[in-house]
């Protein structure tokens, strides 16, 4: 059996997803013949030949890449910070972007000791999991609306408890429901949520549009419906001086500061951008 060079079969997949339109071609590529191989990416230059079914394997996923089906959902998992998530159909893929509202929800939670922490619109667990790795002492609650990203969180939760992590508490809820977590108003230390909050009607990449759940993705009022529930639930579930943050669209950066200035009890509003500059999530605390 002749070994081939993975690096020549590393540029043709790039030259394919170049082809096919797919925003990070070579990272793309990397991944799929790390996963193809059960490496970690850096570790590909130390692997220069590999067998004809290697070469096969990559070329079936760079194929299913091609017509834009997610990476993740042909891995089968994610990342956020330093846990990963198993996603695929039904549950929306958590974005990079994230870590920067787990970043701040992390440091912001520094010299708290058991915190109570609450994810609105949790999807598959992956921020309310990865804070409860970094923050063992943590009481994490979680909620979503949808039964199919329920059904992945739950799966999540449950590897990540198996794994020793402590365990994060699982709800099925709506937002929107002034009584979710009423048992929970002026106790947390920290609500985060990363809400559906594209514009309805917003050209999306193929990933998106044909893959990622529409109602995890889109909301009403100019991508704000949702956004709105969650500000008066943090403002209403959050203990004096906890910390509220919330991830938004890029074309919310005065939209949505506004709107968390207009609850009195919220304070220290500021808006933070992402890893490209672009006006990303909104911080506050409660007065108090």
């Amino acid at each position: 059996m002749n070994r081939q060079p993975l690096r020549l079969a590393i540029m043709e997949a790039t030259r394919i997803l170049t082809e096919a339109g797919v925003e990070s071609p070579r990272t793309d590529a990397d991944l799929i013949a790390a996963h193809v191989l059960g490496v970690d990416r850096g570790r590909l230059p130390m692997v220069p030949l590999v067998d004809p079914p290697v070469i096969e394997a990559i070329g079936q996923l760079v194929a299913q890449r091609a017509k834009r089906i997610p990476l993740q959902y042909l891995t089968g998992w994610a990342a956020l910070g330093n846990i990963t998530v198993n996603v695929g159909p039904g549950v929306f893929v958590p974005r990079p972007e994230t870590e920067l509202l787990l970043d701040w929800g992390l440091k912001f939670l520094h010299g708290r000791e058991f915190p109570v922490v609450v994810d609105l619109c949790t999807g598959s667990a992956a921020l309310a999991l990865a804070l409860a790795h970094e923050r063992p002492d943590a009481v994490v609650y979680a909620v979503d609306v949808d039964p199919q990203a329920l059904a992945w969180a739950r799966h999540n939760a449950d590897v990540h408890s198996d794994a020793g992590d402590t365990p994060v508490r699982l709800y099925s809820g709506d937002i929107a429901d002034p009584t979710m977590f009423a048992e929970l108003d002026g106790l947390v230390d920290l609500v985060l949520c990363n809400p559906p909050y594209v514009p309805d009607g917003t050209p999306v990449p193929p990933e998106v549009a044909e893959h990622d759940p529409a109602r995890a993705v889109f909301a009403a009022e100019s991508g704000l419906a949702v956004i709105r529930h969650a500000i008066a639930a943090g403002a209403r579930l959050l203990r004096p001086g906890g910390g509220l943050a919330i991830e938004h669209d890029d074309t919310h950066g005065s939209a949505v500061p506004a709107l968390v200035r207009a609850r009195r009890v919220l304070t220290a509003v500021e808006d933070h951008p992402d890893f490209t500059g672009r006006a990303r999530y909104v911080t506050a605390r409660r007065l108090g």
